[in-house]
């Protein structure tokens, strides 16, 4: 597929899943805007090595204006937002009577909240240009819960929530909206679980595979690149009817 003379914003792309997005978008001739707080240059040489037009966008996800802002500046710049792929987040795990209450309003805002504010700002001009893609990255955790990630969980099962409503309320245009839900992906969210175990005094390798044997049965990470590919396939016309829809990647996770 070609998606030339599209432009599209990826939240939390410095790194990790936003990244092997971005550059997955890039590389099929998308103008990609990066977003996040990660190595700003390294991502920004990475998408100009594909040959397509990148920039950059240093808003906060937690802040609303700020959100605002950066979608005004795009399309102002850029004439349009044709795909937004909601994909920053952050993490922390403890039981709920002993969860700090700031660390719950911060992922609140920034896995789930930021989801709304982004959508409710690029939906006027996609409607308004008959064209549009709103994929988030939830998670398997949007889809069954774990213990000691309380806020993670709600968030990621309120953005599969919000997907199907963006996706009904757009169902008779061009427009859609979905999901996707990894498994462990080896992101640096996930290697602090691993390292946790380590410290712990586990092997490494022995870390790694304890924590996949826990919940994926294919005993394999998935990668930002498979996750990328998905992606596309939702931004191409043969994914012009899949509508709100929360598609696991996740190693067998669910199967179970």
């Amino acid at each position: 597929m070609q998606l030339t003379g599209k432009v599209a914003l990826v939240t939390g792309s410095t790194s990790g899943i936003g990244l092997g997005i971005a550059q997955q978008l890039a590389q099929q001739g998308a103008t990609v805007i990066l977003n996040g707080f990660g190595d700003v240059e390294q991502a920004k040489a990475l998408i100009a090595a594909t040959g397509a037009e990148g920039d950059y966008h240093a808003a906060d996800m937690s802040d609303p204006q700020q959100i605002a802002t950066m979608i005004a500046w795009i399309e102002e710049k850029y004439g349009a937002l044709d795909i937004l792929v909601n994909n920053a987040g952050i993490q922390y795990t403890a039981p709920v009577e002993q969860f700090p209450v700031e660390r719950w309003d911060a992922i609140i805002a920034i896995n789930l909240s930021s989801v709304f504010h982004t959508s409710r700002a690029a939906l006027p001009g996609m409607q308004a240009r008959g064209w549009g893609r709103i994929i988030n990255i939830a998670s398997v955790h949007g889809l069954v819960a774990s213990k000691e990630k309380s806020a993670y969980v709600a968030a990621k099962h309120g953005v599969v929530g919000l997907t199907k409503v963006i996706a009904l309320e757009n169902a008779q245009s061009p427009i859609t909206c979905n999901a996707i839900c990894p498994g462990w992906v080896l992101t640096p969210l996930v290697q602090q679980q691993i390292d946790k175990r380590i410290a712990a005094g586990e092997d490494p390798e022995a870390a790694r595979l304890a924590l996949l044997s826990e919940k994926q049965p294919a005993q394999a990470f998935v990668t930002p690149e498979q996750l990328g590919a998905l992606v596309l396939f939702l931004c191409s016309e043969g994914g012009a009817q899949v509508r709100g829809a929360a598609w696991n990647m996740d190693g067998g996770w669910l199967a179970q």
